[in-house]
């Protein structure tokens, strides 16, 4: 089971604060990636101070000031930005980075971001997804001294040079979401990941059956695919270790296990295990208490050496 990091800024993290958790990851040597959600507005009973930081902004920086480890967003919203302003972007970054990138995408759904920081919000926005996903992938595909053209219901595009190139011959992509018919298409025709995020075991299965099936249908063997669950983590040594850890972060301990991976090492062992049993091939914790790095510690002494 490959463990990652996956993060939350706008509940409230700066950037410096970020550069530590990504550099304690990477310093572990536990987990192979930090990720980081693509959202301007803060969720829930918190202040979001210092306030809303750009995923790929944070990402170029993190590109220069970590080494080793992989860095990723789950998801950027498709409705935030262009799609060839973005190949450009990730491109980019991925250059910065010496190829450590990879790229989540989805369709967006947080209108209330949209209205406070004056972005549109559309209502078809998985069309526009899929649109985004074709472009991002055929820009990066073309052959040097070739041009790309795309003409869509969304988007168009006439004589692009397609550049520039990532540094990795192949950008991971990563598509995800509950959806039933739409998503698992969507991830058979253009992902390299797909990714469920805060399901129960039960609803896993189910969701991974239909994608490896789409995978399937559309010719490419259902294991080219790496199967990933993200879920909050809230680990401690002992059960009023773990209760600090729930109220630090607003949550009750009981409704952390029942919905997340909660408890000692030991009970998270198990409760990845039975993930891992339905298919599950990587996680990504959220860590919502990003000052918390002695979390990271715990996790990796205890909870990585397990999942072999």
């Amino acid at each position: 089971m490959d463990l990652r990091i996956f993060t939350e800024p706008q509940q409230g993290a700066s950037y410096d604060t970020l550069l530590k958790v990504a550099r304690t990851a990477e310093e572990l040597g536990a987990f192979s990636a930090f990720f980081r959600s693509d959202h301007y507005l803060k969720m829930g009973d918190v202040d979001g101070l210092p306030g809303p930081t750009d995923a790929w902004i944070t990402l170029a920086g993190l590109a220069r000031d970590t080494s080793t480890i992989r860095l990723g967003t789950l998801m950027t919203a498709a409705t935030f930005r262009l799609p060839g302003v973005t190949a450009i972007q990730v491109a980019q970054v991925d250059a910065m980075s010496g190829g450590r990138v990879e790229f989540g995408l989805g369709a967006g759904w947080y209108e209330a971001e949209h209205t406070a920081y004056g972005i549109p919000f559309p209502k078809e926005k998985f069309g526009r997804l899929e649109e985004q996903l074709a472009i991002i992938t055929g820009l990066w595909r073309t052959k040097l001294g070739d041009t790309f053209d795309f003409a869509g219901e969304f988007y168009t595009l006439t004589d692009s040079p397609a550049l520039p190139k990532p540094a990795q011959e192949h950008v991971p992509v990563l598509v995800g979401g509950h959806g039933p018919k739409r998503t698992p298409a969507l991830a058979a025709r253009f992902a390299d990941e797909f990714n469920l995020p805060f399901a129960s075991v039960d609803d896993t299965a189910a969701q991974f059956g239909r994608v490896r099936a789409a995978v399937e249908q559309a010719g490419r063997p259902a294991d080219a695919l790496v199967y990933s669950n993200a879920l909050v983590a809230c680990v401690g040594r002992d059960d009023a270790e773990v209760a600090r850890r729930a109220a630090r972060i607003g949550r009750e301990v009981e409704e952390l296990k029942e919905n997340g991976l909660a408890g000692t090492p030991d009970e998270v062992v198990e409760k990845i295990g039975r993930y891992a049993a339905v298919g599950s091939e990587r996680t990504y914790l959220q860590i919502l208490d990003l000052d918390d790095l002695d979390h990271l510690e715990l996790i990796a002494s205890r909870v990585a050496p397990q999942l072999g």
